[in-house]
């Protein structure tokens, strides 16, 4: 039997068809939560649901995070099937990598209106609930959020957006008893960052980080660590725990990011093309697909 604060809460995960998502949804629903399940991917959201501990309790919702009349249908949906959202979990999410300056301009906003638009929309669409159940948003940030990199240009811009974004929320809802809290996440295995592995410029910009910051960390074990700041309504929640020392030294990053840009870049651009990669992952494909966008590819792997 269940024991704690997430037994029979309704829980609400975007971008649950893979990776970090469908992590986090096993690791609360070990919890005792009821889980709803919502992105691109039906069929692989259902597969998600099949393997946790309650499949027949949890809900499935095919949506783009993107689409206010979707999202609202969706939140009904979870309404009268589990009841209002006790936790919110705004992790859908799509990158591209390459140039700003040759990227292309559809997918550079796409990126911006999935992570940051895409949060802002969830939230306003739960607000209601989290207000009747005085409720916890987790905003899934990341090291980008405070630690801009080249070649992320739109993944970095809508990052730091989504934490200022989280900061407000938090300010404006905390006394209707309304918690936010933000996540950020350094590299996780998930599809997106396998992908990212396979384009040259994006594999060694990743290898030129100091040691601890281009290590990759298994998706189950930073769902467990969500998953407990979730129970705790934590305020910030760092994977791993050294970003923690890294945000109170942000101020310091964009000056060290600059020095070894300068160094490493004409190198890179002397050896391999520094091309657009594409939305990237499994995940970017469907929401290419989604969004009817060419899913070509534009860079070298």
């Amino acid at each position: 039997m269940h024991y704690g604060p997430l037994v029979n809460r309704t829980v609400v995960i975007t971008g649950a068809a893979r990776g970090l998502g469908a992590a986090l949804a096993l690791e609360l629903a070990r919890r005792g939560a009821r889980l709803a399940l919502l992105g691109h991917e039906k069929d692989a959201l259902e597969a998600v649901a099949r393997s946790l501990p309650a499949p027949a309790s949890a809900l499935v919702h095919e949506v783009d995070v993107t689409d206010d009349a979707g999202l609202r249908r969706a939140a009904q949906r979870v309404r009268d099937r589990l009841g209002p959202a006790s936790v919110v979990v705004a992790n859908a999410g799509i990158a591209e990598g390459g140039p700003f300056a040759t990227s292309d301009p559809d997918r550079w906003r796409r990126v911006i209106d999935v992570n940051l638009t895409g949060s802002a929309m969830t939230a306003r669409t739960f607000l209601p609930d989290l207000r009747e159940t005085a409720g916890y948003y987790l905003q899934i940030g990341s090291l980008a959020s405070f630690g801009a990199a080249p070649m992320m240009s739109a993944y970095c811009a809508s990052k730091s957006g989504v934490e200022a974004f989280a900061h407000s929320l938090r300010a404006e809802e905390a006394h209707r008893g309304v918690a936010v809290g933000i996540a950020y996440i350094n590299w996780t295995d998930t599809d997106m960052i396998r992908d990212a592995d396979r384009y040259p410029v994006l594999r060694e910009l990743r290898n030129h980080m100091p040691p601890p910051a281009r290590r990759v960390y298994p998706a189950d074990q930073t769902a467990a660590t969500l998953a407990r700041a979730v129970e705790h309504r934590r305020t910030a929640v760092y994977v791993p725990g050294w970003l923690r020392l890294a945000q109170m030294t942000r101020a310091a990053l964009p000056p060290v990011v600059l020095r070894v840009s300068r160094r490493r870049l004409p190198s890179l651009e002397a050896r391999i093309p520094l091309d657009a990669t594409g939305l990237l992952g499994a995940g970017g494909h469907a929401d290419e697909a989604a969004a009817g966008m060419d899913a070509g590819r534009e860079g070298s792997r």
